[in-house]
């Protein structure tokens, strides 16, 4: 999950988990459809009392496909990828070290499928925790670190990462829209 965003203009939605898939969603933006209107929205959170399909919305996001229908309506949703977004960003976790290290990708047009770091000179995975951090339990030393993300399309990013606790850094590049 995102403790902020960076656009506070953005709608937000929280997924239910069989859709948030143990936070493979989380930053995701869809486009959700109902009796109102459509809206696009980022996915920041998951819903754990939803019911697979469902989706808790904003008021913000709710107000403009609800059409004034208070409570519960009937939704459709896909994924979107936004035009107008900045470069990737990384997210380094209070508390990394170079004996624990947690990172989350920021910013990015399309769900992230995985990020793996160069570990002598081989690509490493690192495994998505449900709180939407990869995670090297046992740290990956004191960086910088070079980081590959590879998005649902296939297509990848590399970039360095340094080891700087509770920094959000700027990456250069975006996924291509699709």
């Amino acid at each position: 999950m995102f403790d902020r965003l960076n656009d506070p203009a953005m709608p937000v939605v929280a997924m239910n988990e069989a859709d948030y898939e143990t936070a493979r969603a989380c930053g995701a933006y869809i486009q959700v459809t109902g009796p109102g209107g459509s809206v696009v929205v980022k996915v920041t959170d998951r819903c754990p009392e939803c019911a697979p399909g469902q989706l808790d919305l904003s008021e913000q996001a709710f107000a403009r496909i609800a059409g004034g229908v208070p409570g519960l309506v009937d939704v459709t949703w896909r994924l979107a990828s936004p035009s107008g977004l900045g470069a990737v960003q990384y997210k380094v976790k209070e508390g990394s070290s170079a004996y624990w290290l947690a990172l989350q990708v920021r910013q990015h047009r399309n769900l992230v499928a995985s990020l793996e770091v160069r570990v002598n000179g081989v690509w490493t995975p690192l495994r998505r925790e449900m709180w939407n951090y990869f995670i090297a339990p046992n740290g990956l030393g004191p960086g910088p670190f070079t980081v590959r993300i590879t998005d649902v399309f296939g297509e990848r990013l590399v970039h360095t990462v340094n080891l700087s606790p509770g920094t959000t850094q700027q990456a250069t590049g975006q996924f291509a829209q699709h």
